[in-house]
């Protein structure tokens, strides 16, 4: 009987301090999982790019016009792209239409400030060196464009690649402020009014 009792002792014992770890374990997990979130909500500050430079009416060297785009110059369009504060429900003007194949990117601004994670977009005109082929996920890479401050010059990491049509858009945000020239937008961000 004495064993009996010692052994329910045991496995009670047992069982609270497996459930007990169990709890740590999910705690830990728990706290993982909002360390995760915060550091993607910090990833999404940097695509807000408050320090974007989306005015600029320069175009890369060799860029082509579009043949046939979804969305044509001086077309209105609704941006479906949180690029920036008060872009993603605005109404937008098409300025540009142009093939290429287009990138988001991950890097270290030259200005010191924190490391940007899949920026959209940057295209292969703008890109050292780039020729017409792709380049694949992983490839570092040096950017030649100043869309955000601390981004010329920098070594980039390809996040992913995509043959498409981009667009160049002046808009209104939802805020009132009013853009130009704002670079890049692709077909899926866009849709007619």
């Amino acid at each position: 009987m004495e064993k009996k009792i010692i052994m329910s002792l045991v496995t009670i014992v047992a069982a609270l301090m497996l459930s007990a770890c169990t709890g740590n374990t999910n705690k830990k997990e728990s706290q993982q999982e909002m360390q995760t979130n915060e550091m993607a909500e910090k990833d999404m500050e940097g695509m807000d790019h408050s320090e974007m430079n989306p005015s600029s009416n320069e175009l890369p060297e060799g860029l082509k016009e579009a043949e046939n785009p979804k969305f044509g110059v001086g077309t209105k369009v609704i941006i479906h792209a949180d690029h920036m504060k008060g872009m993603d429900g605005a109404e937008a003007t098409i300025v540009g239409a142009y093939d290429t194949i287009v990138y988001t990117i991950s890097y270290a601004p030259t200005n010191g400030g924190n490391r940007v994670t899949n920026h959209k977009w940057v295209i292969q005109e703008e890109i050292e060196g780039a020729g017409s082929e792709p380049f694949e996920p992983g490839t570092q890479v040096i950017i030649n464009a100043n869309h955000m401050e601390g981004m010329e010059g920098v070594t980039a990491k390809i996040d992913s690649a995509e043959e498409t049509t981009v667009y160049v858009v002046d808009y209104t945000s939802t805020n009132g402020e009013k853009i130009k020239n704002h670079k890049w937008l692709t077909e899926s961000e866009l849709s007619s009014p």
